[in-house]
C-alpha cells in the first residue's frame, strides 16, 4: 500500500513537472511568434512611409528615376517574405536601397531643407530604431526558447512534444542589426 502511494506520488509529481515544462515551452514559442510579428509591424510601417519619402525626393531629383523606381518596387519585399531568413534577407536588401535613396537626397540641399522631407527623415529614423529593437527582442525570445529546448530535462519533453529551435533573425550582412547610416550634409548642432 505504501509503495503504491509513493509510486502514485512520483507519477503525479512527474506529470505536474512535465505540464510545467510544456507550458513554459508553449509560452516561449508564443513570445517568439510575437517577436517576429513586431518585426513585421515595423517593416510594414517603413514600407508605408516609403511612397511619401520617394514622392518628396522625386520632386527634387526626378532624373534619379532608377533609384526611386527600385525603392518603390521593393518596399514590401520584407513584409511579403515567408520565414525568418527570407524576411531578414529582404530587409537587408531594402535597408541598402534606402541608403542609396538617402545618398540621392544628399545631393540636393534644397531637399534637405524641405520641412516635409525632414519630417519623413525623422519618422524613418524612429522606425529604424523601433525595428532594431524589434529584432533584438525577437532574437532574445529565440535565445530563451532555444536554450529551454536544449536544456535538461526539457530536452526530454521538447522534441517528442513537437518543439524545435527557432531561427535567429540574421543575415550575412551585419548591417541589418543597425539603422542605415544616413547623413544629410554637415553635422548639425
Amino acid at each position: 500500500m505504501l509503495t503504491t502511494i509513493i509510486i502514485a506520488a512520483i507519477v503525479v509529481i512527474a506529470l505536474v513537472w512535465g505540464v510545467a515544462i510544456y507550458n513554459r515551452l508553449v509560452r516561449l514559442r508564443a513570445l517568439v511568434k510575437e517577436g517576429f510579428s513586431g518585426i513585421t509591424v515595423q517593416l510594414r510601417r517603413r514600407a508605408d512611409l516609403v511612397p511619401n519619402l520617394v514622392s518628396t525626393v522625386e520632386g527634387y531629383a526626378a532624373h534619379e528615376r532608377g533609384v526611386l523606381t527600385e525603392v518603390t518596387a521593393h518596399r514590401t519585399d520584407a513584409t511579403n517574405a515567408s520565414g525568418v531568413a527570407a524576411t531578414a534577407q529582404a530587409d537587408s536588401a531594402f535597408t541598402g536601397m534606402l541608403g542609396r535613396l538617402m545618398a540621392v537626397a544628399e545631393a540636393y540641399p534644397e531637399l534637405k531643407a524641405d520641412a516635409n522631407f525632414r519630417q519623413l527623415q525623422s519618422e524613418l529614423s524612429e522606425i529604424e530604431e523601433q525595428l532594431q529593437g524589434a529584432r533584438r527582442y525577437y532574437n532574445a525570445t529565440v535565445r530563451d526558447l532555444n536554450s529551454s529546448i536544449q536544456s535538461f530535462p526539457n530536452v526530454l519533453f521538447a522534441r517528442p512534444l513537437g518543439f524545435s529551435e527557432a531561427e535567429f533573425y540574421t543575415d550575412a550582412d551585419a548591417s541589418i542589426q543597425h539603422a542605415p547610416q544616413v547623413r544629410f550634409g554637415a553635422a548639425e548642432s
